[in-house]
């Protein structure tokens, strides 16, 4: 299995509002930057739709390292939240359904192909790769307009 490293990041101008994800994939020398954005949507689904992008782009089953400055996103599997979710019918600790479902399959879907390690990074702090993602997704709301 390949091992790969991806960092995420998405951002919104308003929210909701128009919305950007970038993602940066590295394996070995090789690295691959990837963007994209949505007219109406939640800084919440940008980043994990950033997630979902870049394992989206693995051609094969992968052990990946991803670091993520959403504690929404990492903590959703670090601690548990996803276990909970489904064990109480997808809702949340309030018994209120819970936002992006359709993001989260699409997530837990890909975390059975691959092995993955998910890492929270500490956004606006320095880390180069969270840094070229952030702005990765804040060219992709420019784009949009």
């Amino acid at each position: 299995m390949k091992n790969v490293i991806l960092y995420t990041d998405g951002a919104c101008s308003g929210n909701p509002g128009m919305g950007g994800w970038g993602c940066i994939l590295i394996y070995g020398s090789h690295k691959l930057c990837l963007s994209g954005g949505e007219r109406q949507t939640t800084n919440q689904r940008m980043e994990l739709t950033a997630a979902i992008k870049g394992l989206q782009a693995l051609n094969q089953p992968c052990r990946v390292a991803i670091y993520s400055d959403s504690a929404y996103l990492i903590r959703a599997f670090t601690e548990g939240w996803l276990k909970n979710w489904q064990q109480n019918g997808w809702l949340n600790s309030k018994r209120q359904p819970v936002e992006n479902k359709d993001l989260w399959f699409e997530l837990l879907k890909l975390s059975q192909i691959h092995t993955i390690i998910w890492n929270k990074v500490k956004g606006h702090a320095g880390d180069e790769n969270n840094e070229i993602c952030d702005t990765l997704a804040k060219k992709a709301i420019l784009d949009l307009t």
